[in-house]
């Protein structure tokens, strides 16, 4: 079974990064600006410079991961309910964030205790360029999405940042079909109301398993990464699912032409978009799953491989989108 070790930097140089960090919180960050785009990140917040430290997000996947046979199908409670009250929709100037309020939980799978779902959110790309922050085998998808979680002996996510393992992400690549998902319209539909930078939304709740590769669940990778926002904290057990969700186009065309990173009556507007960190090298081991199937040397994964290659290369084209 794997297992996860802290940090070993000394409690003073992480104080002092710390501090340097916070007195530079005033300094915003950006994807399309030299000056404060994703390689810019470690000039303002420490913690964000690969050199710094070795645990960064995202990584390719696919390749040279360890299987290991204890990690199956996580146990995620509440998922499959409706919660009552309301959801929160918010364009929070770097991605649409939805925060899920309580009663939802994830555990098991190797992670080290039980961990509260608060937020999702979306990283996606443009007309011509594909958005996924991870890529399988090299490839990157149209969009995915971060569902987050903090160690439940936390009370909030920033308690939980200087835990190496104090948050639980889950990662879920988002393909394009000719046809709507019914189950992402309560946020597709949203998404003309938060079209500048701080709108929100208020939603119905809805099972969240509706987003997730529900008949593939027990097939992912998992590693300690950090945080892709700044600070960038090495915080995070990733298990990134190996099976993409399918949105349409048209579901698609919202994100990337209607959701804007700057405030309404901003002199100059800025669509939000391609808001996804660059890949890094990763140093940590990256364990796949019992039934990860792109490790198996099993007819499936010949099939498997075949049908993600074909289906990037017959859907690009035909969406003007390219990896």
């Amino acid at each position: 079974m794997v297992s996860y070790t802290g940090n070993t930097g000394s409690m003073l140089l992480l104080l002092v990064l710390t501090l340097i960090t916070l007195s530079l919180s005033h300094t915003d960050f950006c994807y399309d600006d030299g000056q404060c785009d994703p390689y810019a990140w470690g000039d303002y917040y420490p913690s964000c410079h690969p050199l710094l430290d070795a645990h960064h997000s995202p990584i390719d996947l696919g390749q040279q991961e360890i299987r290991d046979g204890g990690l199956d199908a996580l146990e995620l409670s509440g998922f499959n309910s409706t919660p009552t009250g309301r959801w929160r929709l918010t364009n929070q100037g770097h991605s649409v964030v939805l925060e899920v309020g309580g009663g939802l939980s994830v555990s098991g799978g190797g992670l080290p205790g039980s961990y509260r779902t608060v937020q999702l959110h979306f990283h996606w790309g443009s007309a011509s360029s594909n958005g996924s922050e991870h890529t399988l085998l090299q490839q990157r998808f149209p969009m995915e999405m971060h569902i987050i979680s903090v160690k439940s002996t936390y009370p909030n996510l920033t308690a939980a940042l200087d835990d190496p393992t104090g948050l639980a992400v889950l990662a879920v690549f988002i393909d394009l079909v000719y046809v709507d998902n019914d189950n992402f319209l309560q946020i597709s539909s949203a998404l003309p109301f938060i079209t500048y930078k701080g709108q929100e939304k208020s939603i119905r709740p809805f099972p969240l398993l509706t987003l997730l590769p529900h008949a593939n669940l027990s097939q992912y990778y998992r590693y300690h990464g950090s945080l892709t926002t700044p600070p960038c904290s090495q915080a995070v057990l990733w298990t990134v699912y190996e099976v993409p969700i399918t949105i349409s186009w048209q579901q698609f065309e919202l994100f990337i032409s209607g959701i804007y990173s700057t405030q309404e009556g901003a002199e100059h507007a800025v669509l939000l978009q391609n808001n996804f960190r660059h890949i890094h090298p990763a140093y940590s081991t990256v364990y796949a799953s019992r039934h990860a199937h792109l490790l198996s040397s099993t007819p499936q994964q010949t099939t498997l491989t075949l049908t993600l290659t074909l289906t990037l290369t017959t859907l690009i084209p035909a969406l003007g989108l390219i990896s």
